[in-house]
């Protein structure tokens, strides 16, 4: 197909683990065999006991076959879940670790191409498509086809004519219908996914805007903003669930069709004498547990254009091509300077962030904050920093080396702080000993008390082993960032970024964890994004800017002392 024409995340894996494919088929028709076998060999022994025969020993056989068949078939049902749940789990093991390491080679240009929607429906929907992909449509497909051609080869045998007569009418059930089931519904699936991708770009700005949504009251607004969405979606979803109910009642029908032509068949051809006639319902009750494998086709056909999407999207999706200038370790101990010079940047032609001929030279040790307007590109400065980003123009450079030539070591030179730092649902030692995992408990415990955490970690019952919760739930905000900066002084880099690590704290909650933050990084070299002076009087040198250049720049005093504007905002910020 056209689809596999190109494939990388299919087609690989089939070929990877295909002695465990074709296990899971053979077992696949190993079920549907003893299911067949079981219904014949019942309808048969209860046959042939109503005739009353001379000897139970002429029914033993049967009876014996019986059992067996009834222990075989959910034995072979079973292995073959485990097989091809097994195969399965080993593939998609392999796709997501693929999909991570995609992602995970330039998130910024990830960033930069897709929503936070379209990332979300790749890491969430396509994965778990293919792996739909498997268990509902290729497996079940494939077993069914196999049933059917060895079925009506072994009819063709007996009676060429009826055998081609009953492929005809499979073909029907497990060709014809599915594939008039993907003209049907293919419309609708694919209005389906359009409405769940708009679900998540809009629930996932929603959740990011929360608190904006809170504070200017509009419940109801924030309730109703996907509404439409979710209400369109759940009609579709329900008209598909109507659609199957009646196209899965025709394919009933056809099957009851064929069970009438066996019954036919078997009367006319079967019934010479008593033996043949034992065999009329024998023969005719063995296709019953047929439909459990041939009906599902149709639906695995009918979820097919939403596999194909993810197939295609996935396969668009390729490592961004590692263009990094040959690595040159530096060590932690060497940093000297970070000079960024005449930088230039712009996201696009229609981005509000543009950063033009922006100049610093900042040394080791110095406390640099960023100033200046949301949206002005005082984060993405951060991200240039760090070599996330790079500039159209201008250098960023280390001891005089490009940023981009120690990306293997930045670990090792720069801390980051925000202000949402992520918990892990773990203990507060795990969570603090992330920043380095080669440090011992008592360095951990010692970076805790420095934060100024000891005392009310050494109050909880499990002190040290207490259960952070998820996202850090168990603990303030403040305390948050407190177990926050603990991993940074484990991590033990000579630059610190700070971005706005303090938002949304309370005036003395910000203030004290403003001490606490320049107390213990007092070593450090930090550049700090915030939005307004509170603390300021802790860095050497302040830069505002606006959207066209540096506004002014200067230390706090200096500043406070010759600048009427800086004046203006720091008595605005101190409410005075």
């Amino acid at each position: 197909m056209k689809v596999f024409k190109h494939d990388t995340w299919v087609k690989p894996y089939i070929k990877k683990y295909k002695g465990l494919l074709v296990s899971v088929l053979l077992l696949g028709l190993l079920t549907s065999f003893c299911a067949a076998a079981l219904m014949f060999t019942s309808g048969y022994t209860i046959d042939k006991a109503a005739t009353q025969p001379v000897n139970i020993l002429l029914i033993y056989v049967p009876i014996l076959l019986t059992r067996a068949f009834g222990i075989g078939r959910p034995t072979f049902k079973y292995i073959e879940r485990l097989k091809s749940h097994n195969w399965v789990l080993k593939v998609t093991s392999n796709l997501r670790t693929r999909l991570y390491k995609t992602l995970e080679s330039d998130a910024s240009f990830f960033n930069e191409h897709h929503k936070s929607g379209d990332i979300m429906g790749l890491l969430s929907e396509d994965i778990n498509h293919l792996q739909n992909l498997y268990l509902r449509t290729v497996f079940p497909t494939v077993i069914a086809y196999l049933l059917t051609l060895l079925g009506s080869l072994a009819l063709g045998i007996y009676t060429p004519a009826f055998g081609i007569f009953v492929f005809l009418l499979l073909v029907i059930e497990v060709v014809v219908v599915p594939f008039v089931s993907v003209a049907i519904e293919r419309n609708r699936k694919e209005r389906q996914k359009q409405l769940k991708s708009s679900l998540y770009t809009k629930l996932t700005d929603n959740i990011l805007g929360v608190d904006d949504w809170i504070i200017s009251g509009r419940f109801n607004d924030f309730k109703n903003l996907s509404a439409k969405n979710v209400k369109e979606l759940n009609s579709s979803k329900d008209k598909s669930k109507s659609f199957r109910r009646n196209r899965d009642f025709v394919l009933q029908l056809i099957f009851a069709a064929i069970a009438i032509c066996f019954l036919v068949f078997t009367n006319l051809t079967m019934t010479d004498n008593q033996e043949q006639a034992n065999f009329v319902a024998a023969v005719v009750l063995s296709l019953f547990p047929l439909s459990d494998t041939l009906i599902p086709v149709s639906q695995g056909f009918e979820e097919w254009p939403q596999y194909r999407d993810s197939i295609e999207r996935l396969n668009k999706i390729q490592p961004v091509s590692d263009q990094l200038p040959e690595q040159i370790e530096l060590a932690p101990n060497d940093f000297k300077s970070l000079d960024l010079n005449d930088v230039n940047f712009e996201y696009s032609s229609d981005s509000p962030i543009l950063i033009k001929h922006f100049t610093q030279n900042i040394k080791r040790g110095e406390k640099l904050a960023l100033l200046g307007p949301s949206g002005i590109g005082k984060t993405t400065i951060l991200q240039l920093i760090l070599g996330d980003l790079v500039p159209q123009s201008g250098e960023i450079k280390i001891n005089d080396i490009d940023i981009q030539a120690i990306q293997n070591s930045r670990d090792k030179i720069f801390s980051v702080l925000n202000q949402k730092p992520f918990l892990f649902n773990t203990s507060v030692i795990n969570n603090v000993r992330l920043g380095n995992e080669n440090r011992s408990d008592a360095d951990v415990i010692e970076a805790i008390e420095r934060v100024g955490l000891k005392d009310l970690i050494e109050s909880l019952p499990d002190k040290y082993n207490t259960n952070v919760g998820e996202n850090g739930a168990r603990f303030s905000g403040g305390e948050q960032e407190r177990i926050a900066l603990a991993r940074i002084l484990l991590q033990d880099a000579p630059i610190v970024l700070l971005d706005e690590p303090t938002v949304g704290l309370d005036p003395i909650t910000e203030n004290n964890l403003l001490d606490t933050f320049f107390n213990v990084l007092n070593d450090k070299t930090i550049i700090w994004v915030t939005h307004h002076l509170q603390g300021i009087k802790y860095v050497d040198q302040v830069v505002f800017m606006n959207d066209e250049k540096i506004e002014m720049q200067g230390s706090p005093k200096e500043l406070y002392q010759k600048n009427t504007h800086f004046q203006e905002l720091y008595k605005m910020d101190q409410g005075l």
